[in-house]
């Protein structure tokens, strides 16, 4: 993901350039937080949350820093020796994409009960120790599996492929990335030491975030994953394909792919790309694998099963 580009003008002091050493530059990753850089070979970066400019007491930057809105860090190269400095750079806070920002949600309430379904989950974690879990929206949770508090729209591929294996559906009506952010945080994967977590996510938050704070959220996701449960593997699918025919939702849901593909190899990640075993050859969807051109249908849940098993058994079976 490209960062966001912020110029920083040449500061003076009086009528004398700082010019020894280059003063920071930052940039704001999609997440909302800063990262700082020096053209000046070797220098080193300090910065502040204090009023006063940072000097030798201050922290070096290290690693991206999370700066609250309403708030301001101070930042200065100095000089390998330490002899010199550049000018202070003040840098405001920028906020974060609501794709981070964990929350509830019961957007799906005529169908089911968010709420209820979460209680359920952390209960059935506690009597069970799963090798496999799915983590997703709608899509995942209407398969099929356990909990069961939906009509399943794929049971018999559920069966097939899963119904051997110890297996829970974290999938959620209406979730977008905040939503399982939150449920990660609130107790679902606690105690827990899956083989494998296959994740889905993002396709809710394609009217209302841009591509690049969905990829943030689905990132933020596969890093408290990896935090959690550092022996687990994580399968990362693209988002599916939505609509009849080719369209500009497609396409955006495209680029939120490219954008979290290289995640692949990293923090245990496995990225699977397979959206175009949903497609014609003209690029459509035929209503008996997506009757709503969104969620699968059987015959669209046994494509999704069989097309991912391959890669599903390999990272089962690693130790």
């Amino acid at each position: 993901m490209e960062p966001m580009r912020c110029p920083v003008l040449c500061l003076f002091l009086g009528s004398a350039l700082w010019a020894e050493v280059a003063p920071p530059s930052f940039s704001v990753l999609p997440d909302g937080r800063i990262t700082l850089a020096c053209a000046t070979a070797g220098a080193v970066i300090r910065y502040t949350f204090e009023e006063k400019e940072p000097d030798q007491s201050a922290g070096v930057y290290l690693a991206p820093v999370a700066v609250p809105v309403g708030r301001t860090i101070r930042a200065r190269a100095f000089s390998a020796d330490g002899l010199e400095q550049s000018a202070a750079v003040p840098i405001a806070g920028f906020a974060q994409p609501t794709t981070l920002v964990e929350v509830t949600q019961n957007r799906d309430w005529k169908n089911y009960d968010w709420v209820r379904r979460h209680e359920a989950i952390v209960r059935l974690m506690r009597n069970r120790s799963p090798e496999l879990i799915f983590l997703g929206d709608s899509i995942t949770h209407f398969w099929g599996g356990e909990p069961s508090d939906a009509k399943a729209r794929g049971p018999a591929s559920w069966e097939k492929y899963f119904g051997s294996r110890k297996t829970v559906n974290l999938g959620y009506g209406w979730d977008r990335t905040e939503n399982v952010l939150w449920r990660l945080r609130h107790g679902e994967i606690d105690n827990i030491s899956p083989k494998v977590a296959v994740v889905m996510i993002g396709t809710n938050n394609s009217a209302i975030n841009t591509a690049s704070e969905i990829a943030a959220g689905i990132t933020a996701i596969c890093e408290e994953l990896h935090t959690r449960l550092p022996r687990t593997r994580i399968l990362l699918l693209g988002i599916f394909p939505r609509g009849a025919k080719p369209n500009p939702g497609r396409d955006k849901l495209a680029e939120i792919n490219r954008l979290i593909a290289p995640l692949d190899g990293q923090r245990n990640v496995t990225f699977l790309d397979l959206g175009h075993v949903f497609l014609e050859a003209d690029g459509s969807i035929l209503p008996e694998v997506m009757n709503d051109y969104l969620h699968p249908t059987e015959v669209g849940y046994e494509r999704w099963a069989a097309a991912m098993e391959p890669t599903l058994r390999r990272l089962l079976a690693l130790e």
